[in-house]
């Protein structure tokens, strides 16, 4: 059994390094240049006009002509609750541990470009959506691959790897993150696994329309709360931050030399953690979220394509940037920790007593949202396969994996988990890429009629 164990690890590394490897990486951040390029850098030049369809429209109501079945804000909220997540705690740490400081700014560079991987994979899954059997609208990589470029098995491919990565990434691995922390305040697994797993029930089996209804409460909850902890740690450490981003400029350009428990970081070190830490965060171009963006009510795909450069905003150069700043500016980036680990020291050390509680919070309200947006994923991914029958069972399925996520130790789980979720970008990246003139045509339509008004 252990060789046979050893076995699928050692096959699964392999993979793994290849998948998460430089090229992919180049690949992914390329995409997003590719992007940024052919529309003038809309991420930049539009930035203003993109604020105001969408933070500034987050309480409208759709138009009743428009086609979808969740708002626009509530399609945001569910790809939001899955994209902040354990990432914006422990990965940015993660990238900061092994990467060094300089590894912020390259994860600033996926997330600019980042922001317009997004832009396209989300107009291309309103472009290509569909309604299913039950009425419902639904889309993603898996049918702008087959309607778009008439590669079904390249689509079957990414359901494959969408529909068992959630099984991992989006379910037991947030179970066993929440049950870590919940476990420092002498709360047991047992306990903490059931709590997640009746409650995910509570919301799941609703189906799309109830988990767009919690995750537009719980998203900008969660967030606010996780800023305001920071922000009040960054204004009681204002004379460091500038050292904080002179760190991360130096850094990002000069080997990171070996300090306290840190062991030091080369120039490639940090760009490749900085951009893997940064992709892992904000999802762009895994083809995740514009599942969830199919089923929202608009009127034109370059409309909720600005709803996805939003999303990366926020997750990555906001979020996270809060998260890496408070880290460097409270000096316990380079203490040989890593993970939420990291993290929960800096906020505990900056806000002692209530720092780590807000960790612990953030993780819990971060992952359980997580939980609930990856059922949907991997559901739709399932759905494609096999039909909407499969649906319920799907779900039923998802439940009490929840709950073993909690108790069991899931190092195997999550390293298989984290190459199929890898997996899922290579049939994403081929349909957008071979798309890229639909994007493009799409949105200059968009911005010129937006300019004859």
């Amino acid at each position: 059994m252990f060789a046979f164990v050893n076995t699928i690890e050692s096959i699964n590394n392999t993979i793994n390094g290849l998948v998460w490897g430089p090229y992919m990486l180049i690949l992914l951040v390329g995409t997003g240049a590719y992007f940024s390029f052919k529309t003038n850098f809309l991420q930049v030049r539009e930035f203003v006009f993109t604020m105001k369809e969408t933070l500034m429209k987050i309480f409208d109501k759709p138009e009743a002509t428009e086609e979808g079945d969740i708002t626009p804000f509530q399609a945001l909220s569910t790809a939001l609750a899955a994209t902040i997540g354990t990432g914006n705690i422990a990965g940015v740490a993660t990238a900061i541990a092994i990467g060094g400081p300089g590894a912020i700014f390259w994860m600033w560079v996926s997330a600019f470009f980042g922001m317009m991987t997004k832009f396209a994979e989300v107009v291309l899954a309103i472009q290509y959506r569909e309604k299913n059997a039950e009425g419902s609208w639904v889309g993603g990589p898996m049918y702008y691959l087959e309607k778009g470029l008439g590669l079904k098995w390249l689509a079957v491919l990414f359901s494959i790897f969408g529909a068992f990565a959630a099984f991992g990434i989006g379910n037991m691995v947030q179970s066993n993150s929440v049950a870590a922390a919940m476990s420092t305040y002498g709360i047991p697994p047992v306990f903490t696994g059931i709590a997640l797993a009746v409650g995910a029930a509570l919301v799941i089996l609703g189906g799309i329309k109830r988990i767009a209804s919690v995750t537009e409460r719980v998203v900008p909850i969660m967030a606010v709360f996780y800023i305001i902890g920071a922000v009040i740690i960054l204004i009681t450490h204002i004379t460091h931050i500038p050292a904080a981003f002179g760190l991360i400029f130096k850094h990002a350009f000069t080997p990171t030399s070996a300090v306290g428990g840190f062991a030091g970081a080369v120039v490639m070190q940090s760009i490749r953690f900085g951009v893997a830490r940064g992709v892992f965060s904000n999802e762009a171009g895994l083809g995740s979220a514009p599942i969830a963006h199919a089923a929202a009510k608009t009127d034109h795909p370059v409309r909720q394509g600005l709803w996805g450069i939003f999303e990366v905003f926020a997750d990555t150069l906001v979020i996270c940037t809060l998260t890496a700043v408070t880290i460097i500016s409270t000096g316990v980036w380079n203490s040989g920790l890593t993970g939420a680990e990291l993290t929960t020291q800096a906020f505990n050390k900056g806000l002692p007593g209530p720092g780590g509680i807000i960790i612990a919070i953030g993780i819990l309200f971060f992952a359980f949202s997580t939980i609930l947006s990856w059922s949907y994923y991997g559901e739709k991914c399932a759905e494609y396969l096999f039909g909407s029958g499969i649906n319920k069972f799907y779900r039923i399925v998802w439940l009490p994996l929840i709950f073993v996520g909690a108790v069991g130790n899931l190092d195997l789980i999550w390293n298989i988990a984290d190459t199929l979720n890898g997996l899922m970008a290579i049939p994403n990246l081929v349909g957008m890429l071979g798309l890229a003139a639909v994007v493009i045509k799409l949105t200059k339509e968009f911005f010129t009629e937006k300019l004859e008004r």
